[in-house]
């Protein structure tokens, strides 16, 4: 017999041999019908692979993201079939599942494949699908491995096989086909019910410019058709939501050639956008006790050599600036913390002046491949909304819940609910990632983890998603759509004090390493605004709008009331302006609506008489106007506003 502990701590003794589907139908029948993947002692397995061994076992659905990975690299396969079918003698190389869907890279040879092949390769797919073919691992030598592929005339994979260990080497066999695998599948090819090829692209094997461009067949598959429908609606939506696009039509942002790729123009509605969201955060910190600093675009190679980021980043990172001086050596600022290092360092502290917090927007600069630009999303030039304490240990539980505290506030007031919290932590396999002792790291991870604990946050432990120079707590944020995003990040740190030999004095009269905690709500002003944008659909909380209202006058004749009712307004600090074109009011109006005017503030006659306007909210078409006085309409506005952004530790 052996023992299978579950998820919920649970234990339960089967025969030697018994499966994944065995443990899953023991559970309930229910489980059993929807269980596709699982995986053993952290090892993805099949669900009927044999259990041996006493260990932990969890079971997957579609409903989980190990249950879609399995599923998205099964589909893979059926894919890799339906090509081979379709275009004899291509080669295949390699098929992964990724965050939505899988992709195939591919040598067609002389064979071409374009949009309008995509549809013969869907139905092709699910014809196979339709056969219900189960996928079956199986071990292989690695000279049996070798003369499959050599038989074959496939390079690439002789390639894979021969940087594999004999011993390791295993395949997937589905109906006629089977491919070099590690495992990880569904049951069974009719689990299969829907799929669609999403886009071709250019890639070259193993990413390497110098070899061979293949073609890489993008492709999503579901269990059920309404699945895939929902997708696809789901895709048009963030369409029309494109950051990109909407940043145009709101005029907040520009690219320009001959500026360079990747560093984005504010302009200046964009730019009062950017200035409400910094002093918005400006105002919490000076309340939380941080105070402003401010520090150079470049800095000389020793600094970054000595914080460890040059030998971890290196050129991917590190732009150099050149000076006519010989030997002197700046680059281009990738990050904030060593120069705040440098700040702190300025002058000797005592345990009585601790904590010390800084917070700077500061621009920094990384370089990113062009085809890995997108929009505001991956930039070479970006500002981080960066602070960085400087605390005794005994003060770092209360300053890292202090900052989880600041966190929540910046997603409550913008309207991010949806959050998860990630403890990300160390690869133990992989050390050489990071610096710094053990003791300091394990010391560093549990504080997190206490305090999250401790906050009563929805956390999960992430293996490897440390930073190289401590663990962190990221908060992945979903947005209006269902997509996941990274935005907020604190992080504590044992390690850059000691490189930098920072210092305070303590109550023993000796001298102490004080912990860093790095932290950065918004993470990057440029991303953070491609993400709220994406999620508002450009429909910011009103006390972000650029303009919250638009005067519209009926006719020429009351532009002088809509100059009284905007002065009005100014004194109530409500941002508007007039649109006293000679065009019709129900032109003006759809105008206003696409460019997302909060408030329609309609006057004529009728308000001109009245000391009124006729007010039209966003979105709202059909539901009529409201009359009222400036006043009520500015204690509308205050009361909605006061109502999302309270002061920062208010209740």
């Amino acid at each position: 017999m052996i023992k299978i502990t579950l998820p919920d701590g649970s234990v339960k003794e089967f025969e030697n041999g018994a499966t994944p589907m065995d443990v899953a139908k023991s559970i309930s029948e229910g489980l059993a019908r929807n269980v596709i993947s699982a995986s053993f002692n952290g090892t993805t397995v099949e669900t009927e692979t044999p259990l041996t061994t006493d260990g932990s076992l969890v079971l997957y659905t579609w409903n989980d993201k190990d249950g879609k990975k399995a599923f998205w690299h099964s589909t893979s396969h059926v894919l890799a079939q339906a090509l081979q079918e379709l275009y004899p003698g291509v080669k295949l190389t390699i098929g992964p599942a990724i965050e939505n869907g899988f992709y195939y890279d591919v040598d067609f040879g002389d064979n071409k494949i374009t949009d309008a092949d995509f549809k013969a390769i869907e139905d092709k797919m699910l014809d196979i699908a339709r056969g219900k073919y189960e996928f079956r691992m199986r071990s292989s030598s690695k000279a049996d491995a070798l003369a499959f592929y050599q038989k074959e005339n496939n390079p690439y994979k002789v390639e894979l096989i021969e940087n594999l260990e004999d011993g390791t080497i295993t395949f997937c066999d589905h109906s006629t086909f089977t491919d070099l695998c590690r495992g990880g599948h569904i049951p069974n090819t009719g689990i299969i019910k829907a799929v669609k090829i999403m886009s071709i692209a250019g890639a070259y094997w193993r990413g390497d410019e110098k070899n061979k461009q293949l073609t890489r067949v993008y492709g999503i598959s579901f269990p059920k058709q309404k699945d895939l429908t929902d997708y696809l609606e789901l895709l048009e939506e963030a369409k029309r939501r494109d950051h990109r696009k909407l940043g145009k039509e709101l005029e907040l942002f520009a690219f320009s050639q001959k500026v360079g790729q990747g560093l984005p123009l504010w302009l200046p509605k964009g730019a009062a956008l950017r200035d409400r969201l910094e002093q918005f955060l400006r105002k919490a910190q000076k309340k939380a006790g941080y105070e402003q600093v401010v520090t150079p675009h470049i800095g000389q190679k020793d600094l970054y050599v000595t914080s460890g980021h040059y030998a971890k980043y290196g050129a991917d990172s590190f732009q150099p600036i050149h000076t006519p001086a010989e030997g002197e050596e700046f680059l281009l600022k990738p990050m904030n913390c060593p120069h705040h290092c440098e700040i702190y360092a300025v002058k000797p502290w005592s345990y009585k002046d601790l904590p010390k917090r800084y917070a700077e927007f500061g621009t920094v600069y990384r370089y990113e491949q062009s085809g890995e630009l997108h929009g505001l999303t991956r930039v070479r030039g970006f500002t981080q909304d960066d602070a960085h304490i400087f605390c005794t240990p005994d003060q770092l539980d209360a300053e890292f819940k202090n900052v989880i505290d600041l966190v929540l506030y910046v997603f409550g007031s913008l309207g991010f609910e949806n959050f998860t919290a990630q403890v990300s932590v160390r690869d133990l396999d992989n050390p050489d990632k990071y610096i710094g002792s053990v003791e300091n790291w394990e010391k560093a991870e549990q504080a997190i983890i206490n305090a999250a604990r401790d906050k009563g946050l929805n956390y999960v432990i992430e293996s490897g998603e440390a930073a190289f120079y401590g663990p962190k707590l990221d908060f992945m944020v979903k947005d209006a759509l269902g997509r996941q995003w990274q935005l907020g990040t604190i992080q504590v740190d044992y390690n850059l004090p000691e490189r930098f030999e920072l210092t305070y004095k303590g109550s023993d009269n000796e001298l102490h390493r004080p912990v860093m905690i790095h932290r950065a709500p918004f993470g990057s002003m440029e991303r953070f605004i491609a993400i709220l944008l994406e999620h508002t659909a450009g429909n910011f909380p009103l006390w972000l709008m650029p303009e919250q209202a638009i005067i519209l006058s009926l006719s020429e004749k009351y532009e002088n009331y809509a100059k009284k009712v905007l002065d009005l307004l100014e004194n109530h600090e409500i941002r508007a302006l007039i649109d006293n074109r000679n065009e019709t009011i129900g032109k003006k109006i759809r105008e206003a609506e696409t460019k997302k005017f909060p408030f329609m503030l309609i006057v004529g006659e009728e308000e001109e008489k009245n000391g009124t306007i006729s007010v039209r909210r966003h979105g709202q078409e059909g539901k009529g106007n409201v009359t009222v006085t400036i006043e009520e309409f500015a204690k509308m506005v205050n009361d909605e506003i006061s109502t999302t952004l309270k002061t920062f530790g208010s209740n």
